[in-house]
């Protein structure tokens, strides 16, 4: 009976312990870049802390079709409060490249390390100019985060 006791209790901390590791997804609507275009885009933004490791997935449609688009988490700027009109500077290893499809419809996905994004502030997709990821504006679509 002590024995069941003693692999049962441990067996509690590590499925405790283990738990502890990860963190929910936490999901963060997109809208437009106080200083973007005209776009009328909208969509979602998951994250979530694995670890060392965030993974980021975004999903947005009302983008320009068939158009290279480039996001990154930014630090928070001194322009303004408001995260997406601070300025920040870019996270550029945190950058996601994809090309919407023929409907303005795209998925992002990726990771990067925690560490990297730490004080990020907010996640921001701007058009790029091409397959490399060059942003090419301000900004179409943003959203704050918290890390």
């Amino acid at each position: 009976m002590t024995i069941t006791r003693l692999l049962l209790g441990s067996t509690l901390a590590l499925t405790l312990g283990s738990c502890a590791m990860m963190t929910p997804t936490m999901s963060y609507t997109l809208a437009k870049q106080p200083a973007g275009g005209a776009l009328a885009s909208s969509g979602m933004v998951d994250v979530k802390k694995d670890g060392m490791m965030v993974m980021t997935s975004a999903k947005v449609m009302g983008l320009a079709p068939n158009t290279y688009y480039v996001a990154h988490y930014h630090l928070q700027g001194a322009a303004s409060a408001d995260p997406c009109s601070s300025g920040g500077a870019p996270i550029m290893s945190s950058a996601l490249v994809g090309q919407s499809d023929a409907m303005g419809m795209l998925t992002l996905t990726g990771s990067v390390a925690a560490a990297d994004v730490m004080n990020a502030t907010y996640f921001n997709i701007h058009t790029a100019k091409d397959a490399t990821g060059a942003p090419a504006d301000a900004g179409v679509t943003c959203t704050g985060v918290k890390m």
